[in-house]
């Protein structure tokens, strides 16, 4: 199979596929029903798989999170959407110390085949509390896995990987790409699988989702200048797929991280440190981190735009290494 569509289409398909292809599969969440979904991400399938499949629910993540568990350790393997990825702060003690903890808590005698869809990211003007890229809250959560997919071809992919594994996944969309487009496969790779999507010789550049997109653009601005970069998707930061980045990093002997959040204690810092505990012989010169500025996401679109990291801001940090 390979056509293009949306990333919100490819949303849609793997839900339906799965959906269609397992009986056990069940989609709960606010407005995914008969509205399909607040960002269209759900569109259609309530009038195909019927309400019992695709069940809308109160405004109340945590009752969410809570059905999710429920559902996934009594033999179904539930879809739970939290409609802005913010709205995890709502529920996150029932995500990281029940969904995460309950196949270990109980000796892996039940398995918790849950997935949660969160949409996330900024630069649409959606202000402090609807525009954040959340995945680094959970990233020192044992038991989870979580997918950053930056494509129509991923997200298909990684959301249908996510249905079928018996642990909990939890799938980060980001609300700016829904509109792109982009082939559509399903031969994907499995969950914890970086992608080089762009070959290079001089420096290693590592980004997810909406930063992928913006590494691209900063590439081909420094080919220009004679700057050959390696970018690098990792697709999901938990697991992290630290070989693949290392790999490249022996043949480039540079690092630059690039991401949407602020720095501390997120994905980027992890992948420096480790290269800095396991790597550091590899390197060239100091590696780099672009991230968001340390303060709430602003409303105003000129204080937004300057707050995250911009094509510009990730070719200059490129430079600078490469300079080094």
């Amino acid at each position: 199979m390979s056509r293009t569509v949306t990333y919100r289409e490819a949303v849609i398909h793997a839900l339906a596929d799965e959906l269609e292809g397992d009986p056990r599969v069940v989609l709960i969440g606010e407005d995914v029903g008969a509205a399909g979904g607040v960002f269209k991400a759900t569109e259609g399938l309530f009038d195909r798989f019927g309400g019992a499949r695709v069940r809308d629910t109160p405004i109340s993540e945590q009752a969410i999170v809570g059905t999710v568990l429920g559902a996934a350790v009594s033999g179904l393997r539930p879809v739970g959407e939290i409609m802005f990825a913010d709205f995890s702060g709502v529920c996150y003690d029932q995500i990281v110390n029940q969904l995460a903890k309950y196949r270990f808590q109980c000796g892996g005698q039940v398995t918790v085949p849950a997935t949660l869809r969160m949409a996330g990211g900024g630069s649409l003007g959606f202000g402090a509390q609807h525009s954040q890229c959340v995945e680094n809250w959970f990233l020192q959560t044992p038991g989870l896995k979580l997918c950053v997919p930056a494509t129509p071809a991923d997200v298909y992919t990684l959301l249908r990987a996510a249905v079928r594994d018996d642990d909990p996944v939890v799938v980060f969309e980001h609300k700016a790409l829904y509109g792109i487009k982009g082939e559509l496969r399903d031969d994907g790779p499995p969950i914890g699988r970086a992608e080089i999507v762009r070959a290079g010789d001089d420096v290693t550049v590592v980004a997810t989702q909406l930063m992928r997109h913006r590494a691209l653009q900063a590439a081909d601005q420094l080919a220009a200048e004679g700057v050959s970069c390696e970018v690098i998707d990792p697709r999901t930061v938990a697991p992290l797929d630290t070989a693949t980045i290392l790999e490249s990093l022996g043949r480039t002997g540079r690092i630059v991280c690039a991401q949407e959040a602020p720095a501390a204690g997120s994905w980027g810092q992890a992948v420096l440190s480790t290269v800095a505990v396991e790597a550091f012989e590899l390197l060239d010169a100091g590696p780099a981190l672009v991230a968001a500025d340390p303060i709430p996401v602003p409303y105003a679109k000129a204080l937004e735009d300057a707050t995250l990291p911009s094509v510009e801001r990730i070719a200059a940090a490129v430079r600078e290494v490469v300079a080094g």
